[in-house]
């Protein structure tokens, strides 16, 4: 279903770009002297589509590095909780360890007297029968 989809979204976007490519493919001259531009020292020639294509993933990779930079917030939460969590993980393990160990002490404690809690007579601190 994946790649039905993801060929769904490539296929047109292909065509159009191929189209768009054999529409805008005269020679364009993009200059990088703002101070001269009838004999510009840096310029270059190409194909208006490659110029066009260039700015857009350009554009794209700024946006990202972007939005990468603003979410730096919430990765530096994400780590911190993480390792909160390991912590508690290995603390939740120490009890545990320590509950297995205290439930097998508590099973060699010697069984309890025949007279019980409150001693031969069977009675309880307040006198009433047992």
């Amino acid at each position: 279903m994946r790649k039905f989809f993801t060929a769904l979204v490539v296929i047109p976007l292909g065509l159009i770009f191929v189209v768009f490519a054999v529409a805008n493919r005269h020679f364009v001259t993009v200059s990088f002297d703002p101070f001269n531009s009838t004999d510009p020292a840096i310029a270059v020639s190409m194909p208006l589509f490659v110029v066009i294509i260039t700015v857009a993933i350009l554009g794209v990779a700024a946006g990202g590095v972007a939005t990468w930079f603003r979410q730096r917030h919430w990765r530096r939460a994400a780590r911190h909780h993480e390792a909160d969590a390991r912590r508690a993980r290995a603390e939740a393990a120490d009890l545990r360890a320590a509950a297995a160990v205290s439930r097998a002490d508590q099973q060699r404690l010697p069984a309890p007297s025949q007279y019980g809690f409150y001693g031969a007579t069977g009675r309880d601190k307040q006198g009433a029968t047992l």
